[in-house]
């Protein structure tokens, strides 16, 4: 689709989606979110399409929302915040979870607010030496959203998460590698090559089944061990009747590298 607002680029199976605001570090408007959506809804049903790969234009990853769409006019009523979270953010959160793909962020820059938010929500993040994290709500006197409450405490436990999004303090990549809220930190001058070698690598994996785990992952956040073993019967089940399973026995009788299709 076209977009001025966000830039895509399929090769070797991956999708690399970039934001692109880059003179307000790609802050997200209701008409961005709406592009992103699509482009995420369309990956997902896309059977050329076998990871996906999310970065910004510019300087920054994304610094959440654009405060100047947000901030009434002056005697104009405020906007009603539920529902533009309920709008614009959320079927994002869901769109990169529900994805039977797997989503990388390469983090380039700042990722504050929402932006950060939704590099949470993917399912790996690379991030650039000199990139950043900063839930910075409670400075504007606004609560975290954008499902940060949900992922941050699972990535990095209930005291860091209460610290960044209390306090607003900014973490850098280094200690982001620390405390567990990133995959790799790379330099910032290669990390978009060696993000998209990752994606790629990625792409040529049994994705099938990395999609099966994917929603083993988001079924664990919420059943308890009973109801987890018996997801992952299931969909084991599932796996085992895959093309790819045939041809990864398949390859591994016959000592040879297996030629996953992804289905």
């Amino acid at each position: 689709m076209a977009s001025d607002f966000i830039l895509t680029e399929t090769a070797g199976g991956v999708l690399t989606i970039t934001l692109n605001r880059p003179d307000v570090l790609n802050s997200v408007t209701a008409r961005m979110s709406a592009d992103l959506l699509a482009v995420l809804n369309g990956a997902a049903e896309d059977d050329t399409v076998r990871a996906v790969l999310v970065t910004g234009a510019g300087r920054g990853f994304c610094a959440g929302q654009d405060l100047a769409e947000a901030t009434p006019a002056e005697g104009k009523p405020l906007q009603d915040f539920a529902a533009h979270v309920r709008k614009v953010y959320n079927p994002l959160v869901r769109a990169i979870r529900r994805l039977p793909k797997p989503v990388v962020a390469a983090v380039n820059g700042v990722a504050a607010g929402a932006g950060a938010s939704l590099a949470f929500a993917c399912d790996f993040i690379i991030a650039a030496n000199n990139a950043s994290f900063i839930q910075a709500f409670a400075k504007i006197g606004l609560v975290p959203d954008t499902g940060a409450t949900f992922f941050l405490p699972r990535l990095v436990g209930t005291q860091r998460a209460t610290a960044m999004m209390m306090l607003g303090e900014k973490v850098t990549a280094d200690q982001a590698l620390a405390f567990g809220m990133v995959y790799r930190v790379v330099e910032a001058g290669t990390l978009l090559d060696e993000s998209k070698a990752f994606a790629a690598q990625l792409a040529t994996q049994a994705t099938f089944a990395l999609g099966l785990t994917k929603r083993l992952i988001n079924a664990s956040l919420a059943n308890d061990l009973d109801a987890q073993l018996e997801a992952e019967a299931d969909l084991q089940g599932t796996a085992g009747r895959s093309d790819d399973f045939r041809e990864g026995v398949a390859a591994f009788l016959g000592k040879r590298a297996p030629t996953f299709e992804g289905h």
